[in-house]
């Protein structure tokens, strides 16, 4: 009789997993082989020299009770440029039959990692040997990517999902808080999201082998020549060495605005990175929301129009009295001036919604500022995450306030970029637009008034 019961209750466990959710997870080394110059200071004056520790590009494929398939990607990379996404995006349509809106490709947007082709090429001072040596990388990582999906997919087993907010607090707004009088400040000021949220994948023995999270705050602690995945870096390497068995994949959130504060050294990219470790931990120590075998995807690239682009007077101003990255891009602008050639005045911007049961995740390509998720979260609730730096990275997104009052994420980082002119008006309010209408298609109810 009582082996029969047992009998009776594997049953049912097997079936109920079954039904349910499944996941497969994957991970390749990324780090480049030798050196390379580095994403995101234009200070730097040269190539890298070793490393901290390794980079990585991670996935996780998940597969519902319906046969949906899916798949988040995490990089320890500046970002994703558009070219090379697209490309990688069409691959996986191709061979594994993933539509865009299923395919998350998220970068932690790490200092500390190499420089891509197609991207902010006017701050780095690059001759034609470097330019071919970040040209074969590129290419390299873009089959690194494809094949790490591939892996994830085929390495498929049944498992639960869970899913729940956590908290830490070293990311600091840049804008409303200067760096140098940080030890003469009594309180910090905002806007902030301090919120790490955490999906973990647990198999039918109870095996841990997935934890997925996030937080909203640049990866810039380091400054230095040698590679690494910063703070972000050091956090999946804590988590991974406590979870042996299982893979820790790291997304980047809402962090256009938000720095860890105070930084500079090692030790302090280590700290920051034990402190979100242990704010996942506590999340997986405590019961979390389990998540119903039902996956649902939108996306969209709206239309975002940048305003009138300069004119020869101010880029020649520009060119004579600037930084040398700023003269670069000036001059640039003149030469395709001169050839004719018409500005870019309007960019396709990807956003995608997914819902895995019932969490939502709400995903941004760019420098998406903090206001974007508060403002998600006040319409569709706290519960839900956010990301940014996802599928494409072509600028700051910045808020409505942010467009107003100027400064570098509202104004000169467009040139960092590469883009003509600054985003127009309108931007924050369409992006808002279709974000509702994206929600209404996995039906997502809004909680607050627009």
């Amino acid at each position: 009789m009582r082996k029969h019961l047992w009998l009776v209750g594997l049953f049912i466990i097997s079936t109920t997993f079954a039904k349910g959710w499944k996941a497969g997870v994957s991970k390749v080394v990324i780090t480049p082989k030798e050196a390379i110059w580095q994403a995101g200071y234009a200070s730097r004056t040269h190539a890298s020299e070793g490393k901290l520790h390794d980079l990585w590009a991670k996935a996780v494929a998940l597969e519902d009770e319906n046969g949906q398939r899916s798949v988040l990607v995490t990089t320890d990379m500046l970002g994703f440029p558009k070219a090379m996404s697209d490309r990688i995006r069409s691959q996986l349509q191709a061979r594994f039959g993933l539509s865009k809106a299923n395919v998350l490709l998220n970068s932690s947007h790490t200092h500390s990692g190499p420089v891509l082709y197609d991207a902010l090429h006017d701050i780095y001072p690059l001759n034609t040997a470097e330019e071919a040596k970040i040209d074969q990388y590129s290419r390299w990582l873009e089959g690194q990517v494809v094949e790490l999906i591939g892996n994830a997919l085929k390495n498929l087993e049944p498992v639960e999902l869970f899913s729940q907010n956590g908290v830490t607090r070293f990311q600091v707004n840049r804008r409303n808080n200067k760096e140098g009088a940080l030890l003469e400040q009594t309180e910090l000021k905002g806007p902030n999201d301090y919120a790490v949220p955490v999906i973990k994948a647990v198999t039918p023995k109870g095996k841990l082998k997935a934890i997925v999270f996030g937080y909203a705050c640049h990866p810039t602690v380091l400054d230095l020549y040698a590679l690494s995945g910063d703070y972000p870096g050091f956090a999946q390497i804590e988590l991974e060495k406590a979870h042996p068995e299982a893979t820790a994949l790291f997304f980047q959130g809402a962090a256009g605005d938000q720095n860890p504060l105070p930084r500079r050294t090692v030790s302090l990219a280590k700290q920051y990175g034990k402190e979100l470790a242990a704010a996942v931990e506590r999340v997986l120590e405590e019961p979390m929301k389990p998540l119903s075998a039902q996956f649902q995807s939108a996306y969209s690239e709206v239309t975002l129009p940048l305003s009138a682009p300069p004119t020869e007077a101010q880029l020649l101003k520009i060119q004579q009295t600037e930084a040398p990255y700023m003269q670069r891009w000036a001059t640039r602008l003149l030469s395709e001036m001169k050839q004719g050639k018409p500005f870019v005045s309007s960019y396709p911007y990807p956003i995608q919604l997914w819902k895995l049961g019932e969490q939502a995740l709400f995903s941004f390509g760019g420098e998406l500022v903090i206001e974007y998720a508060i403002e998600c979260k006040k319409r569709y609730g706290t519960d839900i995450f956010v990301a940014a730096y996802s599928n494409d990275v072509m600028g700051y997104i910045p808020s409505a306030t942010i467009l107003k009052e100027g400064g570098y994420e509202g104004q000169s980082s467009q040139m960092v970029y590469g883009l003509p002119s600054i985003w127009d008006a309108s931007v924050p309010s369409l992006i808002y637009a279709e974000i509702d209408k994206l929600a209404k298609q996995i039906k997502l109810v809004t909680l607050a008034p627009k």
